[in-house]
């Protein structure tokens, strides 16, 4: 008798040990999560990050904390989150950046695809190139001219690597000379543009369009294939007669290792947030299109980049010693 009972508590106990893994997934999240933004406040980065943030709080049931960690490119919030826990709570809201630093530094405090799981999709937007509105360059075509002209003192802001990239790939298909200049996030980018600090930059829609409205900086083109529905009279790069077409992303990240059953969650979680036409409204009045991928398409996305951003930083002949 005494041997059965003693059987029955056994089988008890590891009945319970059996079942913990599957309450632990049940439980997913029972605590905050964190988003790191690798930029300050303003730009549309943070911006897309805060409307998906909203949504998963309502979804998840759980408080969602946007934390912007600005400073050296990104990198610092990168490195936080690669080697952060990999339990699903501290997640990154990265952008094409990811697939461009991975060529653009000699040394990385981690690797895109060894350090972390690619998650979703979040959004895409084009960029703009502003100038001042006092500004006596009024196209593309004059900028290039200009640059040309005064090679010495022509430059431009950048804040990350995405920025300096695709500026980059400007220069090389116009041949028009620029100095970078640093600035720690976008809205500095286009403060700097507004106060005449710089010449020029290329800049998400999210803090230039309400400069563009407010009539402090003159948009002299999209870096899309289309027209933005916002500005329709700014004209396409390839329409100003530079053969530039950069669509940047937004998606968010999890630290290597993360549980698969976890990362399952949030990238179901993030493709139906995405989708909400409400969000797509958002977001879309910021000039971002809402995207919402699965994992797998969002892997190939940044491999994808990854190789032809490094092509850029080959042809630029770009190498920043960390």
């Amino acid at each position: 008798m005494r041997s059965y009972v003693l059987r029955a508590f056994v089988a008890i106990v590891l009945a319970g040990f059996a079942w913990m893994p599957a309450a632990a997934q049940e439980a997913y999240p029972s605590k905050p999560i964190t988003m790191v933004i690798p930029f300050g406040a303003g730009g549309a980065l943070d911006l897309v990050a805060r409307v998906l943030a909203d949504g998963m709080r309502i979804e998840l049931g759980q408080p969602v904390i946007v934390e912007n960690k600005p400073g050296a490119s990104g990198l610092i919030a990168m490195r936080q989150v690669a080697t952060a826990v990999p339990d699903g709570y501290t997640l990154l809201v990265g952008a094409t950046g990811m697939a461009i630093n991975q060529s653009l530094y000699s040394k990385l405090p981690y690797d895109s695809v060894r350090d972390f799981v690619a998650i979703s999709e979040l959004a895409s937007f084009p960029l703009l190139m502003v100038v001042n509105a006092n500004s006596p360059i009024k196209s593309v075509a004059e900028l290039v001219a200009y640059a040309k002209a005064n090679a010495d003192k022509m430059n431009y802001a950048s804040s990350s690597a995405t920025f300096q990239l695709v500026t980059e790939l400007f220069k090389q298909k116009t041949g028009a000379p620029m100095q970078a200049i640093p600035y720690k996030s976008a809205n500095e980018m286009v403060l700097a543009v507004v106060s005449g600090q710089v010449t020029t930059t290329i800049a998400d829609s999210g803090p230039v369009s309400p400069q563009v409205k407010a009539g402090t900086v003159r948009a002299l083109a999209v870096t899309a294939q289309r027209r933005m529905a916002e500005f329709p009279d700014v004209p396409t790069m390839k329409e100003a007669g530079a053969d530039v077409d950069a669509i940047i992303w937004t998606g968010v990240f999890a630290p290597k290792g993360t549980p698969p059953q976890i990362v399952k969650k949030l990238e179901g979680e993030f493709m139906k947030i995405a989708r909400l036409p409400e969000v797509a409204s958002r977001l879309k009045a910021i000039g971002v299109d809402a995207v919402g991928t699965s994992t797998e398409e969002f892997t190939k996305i940044l491999q994808d980049d990854i190789t032809r951003w490094g092509d850029v930083v080959k042809s630029a002949n770009i190498k920043i010693e960390q």
